[in-house]
């Protein structure tokens, strides 16, 4: 093609050259577009249809408590001693300066009339909120025991607004399930769905009132499945977003069918941070049967004391991987000792079920009825020996024992250079952790074995799995405060973390 372009020499090889870079830049988004693969689009779930077949059996719970009326001294009905006064203030036995002698004679001093004793007063005041879900047209309604625990009386409501009475019929504090029943008929269940099958990335929804807003649904992922978070339970874990209220909300899958009840959050706020687990149906189902029939759940037990089978452990015993549970002690007697477990062994199958992890046993057992015959492979001395056990009755004594075998006492000193371990049972306290062993820097502030830590920086200790998060979210630049208690006395040691 030939252009006859005006103008000087210059000015035409300018111009030829830019009219011949159009015609090559006409050509190349062509090229470009044969040359690239075409990408797929995936479209979102849409979950309106599942919302609007579920959430009309979703229902928010309230709840009430007791709490004792406090009479002022100078009130109505008061007896009119002035030191009463100061007793409000300062406790029964404080005696005002000046009141001493006097108050000795009155004491001494006959009553002709004995002074009527007054019952303490209670009023009714609002406990908290939660969620739960129907789970049979007759009224049985699902939720977490600690959203009804310690309270004098529990109100389900609707979607619809219409509210109910509810009766508890049982509840199970180890896997935190209640079972509820309100007095209405015709009502639309959930459907029961199989835990075992999740998958990770599976959609799910969580329906519920979290901060009391109720009908509140949120959407997210199963981010794992089976976590072991040192409790009873193999937790569900997702990203959906999860929050004060939830709790006792159904997670659903897209079938619209329940998969688990929503129970905690991972958070150092309070709030939700990206981590929500839930109890996988499969086990709720299992002590909600339990609850129907007789109003408290039987577990088994086989009397042994278990830790975890660790790398080097492995290795010395001849195992193939770090798997099973490792037998610490046998109680006497029990039905470990009269199968012929001994310590030392490894537990690697109960019934037929290989042990993964040392949590798996207790559920295992816990959820074998007392009375049963059960099948155990144990490691021991190089080879696998088969033996068999009558599963007893768990009592609640042996439940406080099995938090040992949940969760044992780490034995690597954190960032701090502390391994800690809970609380012994029966002390009273309710915060705080024990220190184990202190080294490096946490023995060079004078931190030692027996000291409890009851705050690190802003934050209450309450255990040691939330003990384990906080220290690990600390700030390596900046140094931390812990406040330690030893012989009733507590002082603050700065530590700076590693």
């Amino acid at each position: 093609m030939v252009f006859n372009l005006p103008g000087t020499p210059a000015v035409r090889r300018v111009m030829a050259g830019a009219a011949a870079g159009l015609m090559l830049a006409a050509t190349l988004p062509v090229a470009t577009a044969q040359a690239q693969p075409a990408v797929p689009t995936v479209a979102l779930p849409d979950f309106t249809q599942v919302v609007a077949e579920t959430e009309g059996s979703v229902v928010n719970i309230r709840t009430t408590e007791a709490v004792p009326v406090r009479r002022s001294p100078l009130g109505p009905g008061s007896e009119g001693d002035p030191s009463d006064l100061f007793r409000w203030f300062f406790g029964p036995d404080f005696v005002p300066p000046g009141f001493g002698s006097q108050h000795q004679q009155q004491q001494k001093k006959p009553q002709s009339q004995p002074r009527q004793s007054r019952s303490p007063q209670e009023r009714t005041v609002p406990r908290g909120i939660g969620s739960g879900f129907i789970i049979s047209s007759d009224g049985y309604v699902l939720t977490n025991n600690h959203v009804v625990d310690s309270s004098n009386g529990i109100f389900v409501t609707m979607t619809n607004g219409k509210e109910y009475k509810a009766k508890v019929i049982g509840t199970d504090a180890r896997t935190d399930i209640a079972l509820l029943k309100i007095d209405a008929k015709d009502l639309k269940p959930l459907p029961i769905g199989d835990s075992d099958k999740l998958k990770k990335g599976q959609w799910v929804l969580a329906i519920g009132s979290p901060f009391g807003l109720d009908s509140t649904v949120t959407a997210g992922i199963i981010s794992a499945i089976n976590r072991d978070t040192g409790d009873y339970l193999p937790f569900i874990q997702t990203d959906v977003a999860v929050n004060p209220g939830n709790s006792g909300g159904p997670l659903i899958n897209l079938a619209g069918q329940v998969v688990g009840i929503n129970s905690q959050i991972i958070s150092r706020s309070g709030g939700f941070m990206g981590i929500s687990l839930a109890i996988p149906i499969d086990e709720v189902m299992r002590v909600v049967n339990q609850l129907k029939a007789h109003g408290k759940v039987t577990r088994g037990k086989i009397g042994v004391q278990i830790t975890e089978v660790q790398d080097d452990v492995a290795k010395a015993l001849g195992l193939p991987r770090a798997e099973g549970a490792l037998v610490s002690s046998v109680e006497p007697k029990g039905p470990a000792a009269k199968a012929g477990v001994h310590p030392g062994d490894v537990i690697t199958a109960f019934n037929g079920h290989k042990i993964q992890h040392m949590t798996d046993l207790p559920r295992l057992v816990g959820a074998t009825q007392p009375g049963t015959e059960a099948s155990l492979q144990v490691w021991r001395k190089g080879k696998t020996v088969d033996l068999k056990a009558k599963v007893a009755e768990l009592g609640e004594k042996d439940i406080a024992a099995q938090k040992s075998e949940q969760a044992p006492a780490p034995t690597k000193a954190d960032r701090l250079g502390l391994i800690v371990k809970a609380l012994p049972e029966g002390s009273g306290d309710t915060q705080g952790v024990v220190v184990d062993k202190a080294e490096g820097t946490a023995a060079d502030v004078g931190i030692q074995p027996g000291d409890i830590i009851l705050r690190v920086n802003d934050t209450d200790i309450t255990s040691p799995q939330q003990y384990a998060e906080v220290v690990k979210g600390l700030d390596k630049s900046r140094p931390a405060v812990l406040l330690v208690s030893r012989d009733q006395q507590s002082q603050w040691v700065i530590i700076k973390p590693q």
